[in-house]
């Protein structure tokens, strides 16, 4: 059941005009069982001031593009209803020209382009009208036998339209149908929604929850838990087995699915997936079509159904499973854009956008960790839906090529034109250690800016985690995540992994960050301090690069590795022997990796920056007044120490060895490898050659 989550003092509370559509808006889009994420619309009838001060009637409705709920005021378009009106008088109408001819009653030209469905509110005599996709309500639209038990549900109350496309015809269709139906309450719209009305926000929403409400408990009082689905087949794993298998099969799929474009992968193990997934019909269910046209350029028509047995399988029958099923689906999406591609049609992304596996759950996969949520989301509607429809009879959907025509039909492509332009590094994971210091939160700073989504690693877990709250209320939820690692534990470093790949899918850039610094003569450097630089700086750097490659070939589509080195990489630092030499075996190790990892598209370059003081962990250490003793100086003298010793007479910065990091990550060195980078403001001892 929907809950009712009105509250009066909040709504009173609100400015009277767009604001109490904003209102009842957030509250649908609220609750995704009534409203898709980015589906369904809402408006508001309402006198306005034109520009010459005259009064006229304007209609407030959802802007193309925003989400029900989170839009805000300036979401919704104001149109004029003189202009809008009559439209209807008219036998029809094309999308080209209705967006051309809507675009010109606009009150405001900086208002977002109209919802495709305008017209289905213009055209019905109620100042509120809310359209959605309730779980309920499309489960009654999607059986088969949904007309006939609709009126089992609203007797004479309702008004059945069947399939047609939004726009200007299907808008007729149902203002007619209201207009020759002096009870009609609802609108109920075949394998598609709901539309209610009401004269004020409160009565629409109110009446919007209602109508949901007497669907839903008609269709719980005929769902039989035992029977769902055709009944179990399968147990699900436990989280452990679970989980070990994903660590496992996720970079496989991320290889997979990324051939055109590199994808982020989420999981979802919740409790309604795996219901669905283990039982005997998921297989046919699955692929008999998309719950709602709006979940299409989502969801794609049907999801991968991995024929699986969980109890019997390993992860080698699992991998092989999918290689074999992802190939499959990508064959037979092509096959169905050739089977029904109208003049101009580019073909979108091949691959599966929901993958769903017995016993484990359902992988999901986007341009982003957000956008693998929404298909994720969207899914979790199309379990409900077809658990409704199946309790009342057989949950049927769109034909192929009308599910074809919605998933490439320039209105809807339009919606994704919205989007930002894809950054630099957009679709990618950034795996950091030291991710909380100077150099690694300046460089996540860096990649999350330019689009990446990154792994914050470090033995500071606290301050990786902080840091990485920090960046998801900038950049957005999940874009970041922390882990705890200690570089020189080889246990650490692979649960570190595995944590990256269960949350993203795989790895693309790391940054061999880490570090620490000791400083003594020579004679004086002990057995422990030898081994603790050569441990963290040349053992930690391998373990770390030696997980990520692996991770990398099993992705099959490259990957970059950036070590971050030092001016004792090439030169014989003073008092610094252990550390210097720990530094220059850390900077050979990954030349010895550029060699062997060019065939699989790895590239692995150095930076090699020299006093950085600023944020730095090392350098508000003891290692400050070590180095100041080598040089016979007081420590606060050392900054500028250093920045006299530079030919360009400058110091250095984190943001400065950012920048060389993300050149050497991005597609501007992707022709480099091997190579190594100062960043010293010159220190002619240290010049490579």
């Amino acid at each position: 059941m929907v809950a009712n989550l009105w509250d009066a003092s909040k709504a009173n509370a609100v400015s009277k005009g767009v604001e109490e559509i904003v209102y009842r808006s957030n509250l649908l889009g609220t609750d995704r069982a009534v409203c898709n994420w980015g589906g369904g619309n809402t408006s508001y009838k309402t006198i306005e001031k034109d520009f010459r001060g005259r009064d006229v009637e304007v209609m407030w409705v959802k802007g193309s593009g925003s989400d029900l709920g989170t839009m805000k005021a300036k979401n919704f378009t104001g149109l004029r209803m003189e202009d809008i009106r009559p439209l209807i008088e008219r036998d029809e109408m094309s999308d080209e020209e209705m967006v051309a001819y809507l675009a010109n009653c606009m009150i405001d030209s900086k208002h977002p382009r109209a919802s495709i469905e305008t017209l289905l509110h213009a055209f019905l005599p109620f100042k509120n009208v809310d359209h959605t996709h309730p779980d309920a309500i499309i489960s009654l639209c999607c059986a088969h036998n949904g007309r006939e038990l609709a009126k089992e549900i609203y007797g004479d109350r309702f008004v059945w339209v069947p399939y047609v496309r939004p726009g200007f015809t299907l808008s007729k269709m149902i203002a007619d149908g209201v207009r020759n139906n002096p009870k009609a309450e609802l609108v109920l719209m075949e394998k598609h929604g709901l539309v209610t009305w009401g004269e004020t926000s409160e009565e629409s929403y109110l009446k919007t929850i209602a109508i949901i409400n007497e669907a839903a408990s008609f269709i719980e009082a005929r769902v039989n838990e035992a029977n769902l689905y055709g009944g179990s087949k399968y147990e699900s794993l436990s989280v452990e087995a679970r989980n070990d298998l994903l660590a496992q099969v996720l970079p496989v799929v991320r290889g997979a699915v990324s051939n055109e474009k590199k994808m982020i992968l989420t999981i979802d193990s919740a409790d309604d997936v795996l219901q669905f997934v283990n039982s005997r019909d998921a297989a046919t269910l699955s692929q008999v079509g998309a719950a709602c046209p709006d979940h299409l350029v989502h969801t794609k028509m049907k999801p991968l159904y991995i024929d699986w047995n969980p109890t019997t399988g390993d992860a080698a029958s699992l991998t092989e499973a999918l290689n074999a099923g992802i190939e499959a689906y990508k064959e037979e999406y092509k096959a169905y854009f050739d089977r029904n591609k109208n003049e101009g049609d580019v073909i979108n992304e091949a691959a599966p956008r929901v993958i769903l596996i017995p016993g484990i759950g359902m992988i999901n996969t986007g341009k982003s960790w957000a956008m693998a949520q929404i298909s994720g989301a969207l899914y979790h509607r199309a379990i409900s839906v077809m658990r409704g429809a199946t309790a009342l009879g057989t949950f049927v959907s769109l034909s192929e090529n009308e599910s074809y025509n919605v998933e490439y039909w320039p209105l809807e492509l339009y919606k994704l034109t919205l989007a930002p332009a894809e950054a630099e590094f957009s679709r990618q994971i950034a795996f950091i250690t030291g991710g909380a210091g100077g150099i690694g939160s300046v460089t996540a700073r860096q990649f999350l800016k330019d689009g990446a989504h990154v792994v914050l690693a470090d033995l500071n877990l606290e301050g990786a985690q902080k840091l990485a709250a920090e960046l998801n209320e900038q950049y957005g939820e999940n874009r970041a995540i922390a882990v705890r690692m200690d570089v020189t534990k080889e246990e650490e470093v692979v649960a570190a992994f595995r944590e990256s790949i269960l949350s993203y899918g795989g790895i693309d850039i790391i940054v061999n960050n880490a570090g620490l610094a000791t400083s003594s003569p020579f004679d004086e450097t002990s057995l422990k301090e030898w081994n603790l630089n050569m441990n963290v700086l040349s053992t930690g750097y391998f373990l770390v690069a030696r997980e990520a490659f692996k991770i990398m070939k099993t992705q099959k589509v490259g990957g970059s590795m950036v070590f971050v080195g030092s001016k004792n990489s090439v030169f014989a630092g003073k008092n610094a022997s252990a550390y210097s030499t720990a530094k220059a075996a850390e900077i050979h190790l990954a030349r010895c990796i550029a060699a062997e990892g060019g065939e699989f598209g790895i590239r692995v370059n150095s930076v090699l920056p020299d006093a950085i003081l600023q944020g730095s962990a090392i350098w508000n250490s003891g290692w400050r007044n070590e180095r100041a003793a080598a040089y016979g100086i007081e420590p606060d003298q050392l900054e500028e120490h250093y920045r006299k010793r530079t030919t360009l007479l400058v110091n250095i910065f984190p943001k400065d060895v950012a920048e060389a990091i993300v050149y050497f990550a991005s597609s501007k060195a992707a022709k480099t490898t091997g190579c190594m980078i100062t960043v010293d403001g010159g220190v002619p001892a240290a010049f490579t050659r």
